[in-house]
C-alpha cells in the first residue's frame, strides 16, 4: 500500500489531528450540491448520445425506489459527519471530559437545526409555512443523535444498537397498520371530489377507517403517515416530509455507519492496508445486502429505509477507502486541494448559496444572455448551460479558496 509520494499542499489547521481525505470527501460530496451535478447534467440533457443521457440520469434523484448517484450525496454528507464525530467527541472527551462533549453535541446540534430552518425560509412565513424538517435539520438530529450513543456507549453496543434501529424501523414500516389513504395531491383530490360535503385531506384521513400495513408508496406508508399526523409546520411534498420525523431513526443508523469507519481508522491496532481491506469488505457487504434487502423493504431515499441505509452506506466506505488510500496511504494531494478547500467550510459555502440564490443565480448574471446566446449559436445548442453551469462551480471553488488563504474556517 504504499507508492511514491506527490508534492504536498499546505495543510489545514490542525492538520496533524485531522484526517486530510475525510476533509478532501466531504468537499468532493458538496462540490456535487453547489454546482458539479448541475454541470455534469448540462450535457446530457438534449444530447442523442446514450452515454451522456446515461450520466445525467445519476445526477437526477429516483423518483421513488432505486439508487443512482445523486441519492448518495445526502447520506455520503451524514456518514462523513459520523467520522469526523470520532475525532471531535473522543479529543474532547480526553481533554475535558464528558459534560463538555455533551455540551458541544448539544450546542452544535441547536445551532445547525435553527440554521436549517433559516436555510428552509426562516420566519418570514406565517407559522403553517414554516418548514420545521430540513437537510440541515436532519444532519442535526442524525448527529446529536449519534454523537450522544457515541458518548455512553462502546463500539459493541453501538453495533448492535445500529442494527436494532434497522432492523426496528423495517419492523415498524411492514408490520404497523396504517390508514388505507394514499396522501398525494391527486388521490386526495379525487377522493375529495367525491365525498359527501366538504372534505379536506385531514377529514379524510381521520374518516379512514379501513387499515393496511407493509406498504412502501409514496404518501403510503408509516412514516409519511405519521408525518401528516404529528410534524406540524409545512411539508416539504404537502403532506409529508422526506426528512420526516420517523425516518430520522434510520438517518441516525447512517451516521453510525460512519462512526464505525471513524472508530476503525482512527485505531492503532492496524496498519493502513487491513483498515483498507475492512473498508472495502464493509462497503461491498453493505450494498449487497442493501440490495438484497431491497427486494422485500425498497431502496428508498424519500423514506430512508434501511436497505437505502446499507446501500448508501456500503458506497460511501467505498469512497472513503478510496479517498484514504490515495490522500492519506499514498500521499497524493495536490489534486484535491479544491476538495479540501470546500471540505473545510461546508455549510458556509452551503449557506452562501442558497442566500445568493444559487451559485448558477449569480454566473447568469456573469454569462447569460448575450454570452449564453453567442455560445448557443457559435458552439452548439445547450453549450450555454454548460458555460453558466461551470461558471457557477467555479465561483463556488473560488469562494472557497478565498476563505482558506485568509484562514477563514467557520464552525457551529
Amino acid at each position: 500500500m504504499s507508492s511514491p509520494t506527490a508534492p504536498s499542499v499546505a495543510s489545514p489547521p490542525n492538520a496533524g489531528a485531522r484526517l486530510l481525505s475525510l476533509d478532501a470527501l466531504r468537499g468532493f460530496d458538496m462540490l456535487w450540491i453547489i454546482g458539479a451535478g448541475a454541470a455534469v447534467r448540462a450535457p446530457g440533457k438534449d444530447s442523442d448520445s446514450p452515454f451522456l443521457r446515461l450520466l445525467a440520469g445519476q445526477l437526477e434523484h429516483k423518483d421513488w425506489a432505486g439508487f443512482a448517484f445523486y441519492d448518495l450525496i445526502f447520506p455520503l454528507f451524514v456518514f462523513i459527519v459520523g467520522v469526523s464525530l470520532v475525532w471531535s467527541l473522543t479529543r474532547t472527551v480526553a481533554e475535558h471530559g464528558r459534560a463538555q462533549a455533551l455540551r458541544r453535541i448539544a450546542r452544535r446540534s441547536a445551532l445547525l437545526f435553527v440554521l436549517g430552518i433559516f436555510y428552509s425560509g426562516g420566519l418570514n412565513a406565517a407559522w403553517p409555512e414554516i418548514r420545521l424538517l430540513g437537510v440541515l435539520q436532519r444532519i442535526a438530529l442524525a448527529y446529536a443523535g449519534a454523537g450522544l450513543l457515541f458518548c455512553f456507549f462502546k463500539p459493541r453496543a453501538l453495533a448492535g444498537i445500529c442494527g436494532g434501529i434497522l432492523v426496528g424501523y423495517w419492523a415498524l414500516m411492514s408490520f404497523v397498520p396504517i390508514r388505507d389513504l394514499r396522501l398525494d395531491k391527486d388521490n386526495v383530490a379525487k377522493l375529495a371530489a367525491t365525498a359527501t360535503g366538504s372534505a379536506d385531506a385531514r377529514q379524510l384521513f381521520l374518516s379512514t377507517t379501513n387499515r393496511v400495513s407493509g406498504r412502501f408508496e409514496p404518501g403510503y406508508n408509516l412514516a409519511h403517515h405519521v408525518d401528516f399526523q404529528f410534524l406540524p409546520g409545512k411539508k416539504y411534498d404537502t403532506y409529508w416530509d422526506p426528512e420526516g420525523l420517523l425516518s430520522t431513526l434510520p438517518a441516525v443508523a447512517t451516521c453510525l455507519l460512519g462512526v464505525f469507519a471513524g472508530l476503525l481508522l482512527r485505531s492503532t491496532n492496524y496498519c493502513d492496508k487491513w483498515k483498507l481491506i475492512y473498508l472495502v469488505s464493509f462497503g461491498v457487504a453493505g450494498v449487497l445486502l442493501g440490495f438484497a434487502w431491497g427486494l422485500q423493504f425498497p431502496v428508498v431515499k424519500k423514506m430512508w429505509s434501511s436497505s437505502f441505509v446499507l446501500v448508501a452506506g456500503g458506497y460511501s466506505a467505498l469512497l472513503l477507502a478510496a479517498f484514504y488510500l490515495v490522500v492519506d496511504v499514498w500521499k497524493w494531494r495536490r489534486w484535491c486541494q479544491p476538495f479540501v478547500w470546500i471540505g473545510l467550510n461546508p455549510i458556509t459555502i452551503y449557506v452562501v448559496g442558497n442566500l445568493l440564490g444559487g451559485y448558477g443565480k449569480v454566473a447568469t448574471r456573469l454569462v447569460g444572455g448575450d454570452v449564453k446566446r453567442f455560445c448557443d449559436t457559435a458552439l452548439a445548442a445547450g453549450s450555454g448551460d454548460i458555460v453558466i453551469s461551470v461558471a457557477g462551480l467555479a465561483l463556488a471553488v473560488l469562494f472557497a479558496r478565498f476563505l482558506y488563504q485568509r484562514n477563514v474556517f467557520l464552525r457551529l
